[in-house]
């Protein structure tokens, strides 16, 4: 039995599997706002129930917002502030009384997914988030992969490649730079061009919806979209060159991508033959959780 726990904004998410990825316990709870402590005591209160309803003692995986820093193991780059600076999985471990695994939202999405997704049988799998925010993450023959400064798969906050007059002036990120592939692929980017080209949109949603109800200043703002995540994924196949990249998050389910993008991708991709295949997450909402659950593989817990 391995737990998975979503650490998110506003739920935090505990999900049980077995060896053979079978669901047997699952729950979610609102998160704490702007409370450490409180957010640790959620969590420990969640593997407890979770435990006493499979009968069994679990390995622990988490996902979360942000990062592990390298040079001390504190939260870093988390949208969640309250953990920022704090370190979540040292504290963990020491509220269980058992070693935690902990990884990036995103990182977990590709392990979901190269283990019994979408992406599963490939060596390779880049997974993106389109929500909120924008973020990338990278499972090699189903582990995360960190890199040597723990940001691998960091790929929203790199610039938008090749932009041009219909992506100027580069809207600012959040992080301090400009042009950020978040400023244009997350939710709020896409509605942010709609509005800055004339439209009236409030949300991505909308845009979506009128789109595909025929409205054409609609439309042209889901063609620059594609366009504009067609050149930033060729970016990471030059880089990279997965397999598979696995889509989720709510702009995901936009299903016109899946053709669309492979198609305009072509164009920067160097290569005389692009073998990357895109695809939905199979999991969907629960992609993070179950990836946190197999951030343990098969036999390695031994608690």
């Amino acid at each position: 039995m391995r737990i998975g726990i979503d650490l998110g904004g506003t739920k935090i998410e505990i999900l049980v599997v077995d060896d053979d990825g079978r669901q047997r316990h699952r729950r979610r709870v609102a998160t704490p706002r702007d409370d450490y402590e409180a957010t640790l005591a959620a969590m420990v209160a969640l593997v407890g129930e979770a435990e006493r309803a499979v009968g069994a003692h679990c390995s622990v995986g988490v996902g979360t917002p942000g990062s592990r820093s390298p040079v001390d193991g504190r939260m870093r780059n988390a949208n969640s502030t309250c953990l920022n600076g704090r370190p979540l999985a040292d504290d963990l471990a020491r509220l269980l009384s058992r070693p935690v695994r902990l990884a990036n939202d995103a990182n977990c999405l590709a392990v979901s997914e190269a283990v019994d997704g979408a992406g599963a049988g490939a060596g390779v799998v880049f997974a993106v988030i389109l929500g909120t925010g924008v973020g990338g993450g990278i499972a090699i023959e189903q582990r995360v992969w960190d890199g040597a400064s723990g940001v691998a798969g960091e790929w929203g906050h790199n610039p938008l490649p090749a932009p041009g007059a219909e992506d100027l002036p580069l809207p600012a990120c959040y992080c301090g730079r400009s042009g950020c592939i978040e400023t244009f692929l997350s939710g709020p980017g896409l509605a942010a061009d709609h509005r800055k080209h004339g439209g009236d949109a409030s949300d991505a949603q909308s845009v979506v919806a009128a789109a595909l109800a025929g409205d054409e200043a609609c439309e042209q703002a889901l063609q620059r979209y594609e366009r504009r995540l067609a050149r930033a994924l060729a970016g990471v196949i030059n880089v990279l060159d997965p397999e598979v990249i696995v889509l989720g998050g709510g702009l995901s389910k936009v299903g016109r991508w899946l053709d669309t993008v492979p198609r305009l991708w072509r164009a920067h991709v160097f290569s005389d033959r692009v073998g990357t295949r895109l695809v939905a997450s199979r999991h969907g909402d629960a992609s993070g959780v179950r990836g946190a659950a197999w951030l343990w593989g098969v036999g390695e817990y031994r608690g």
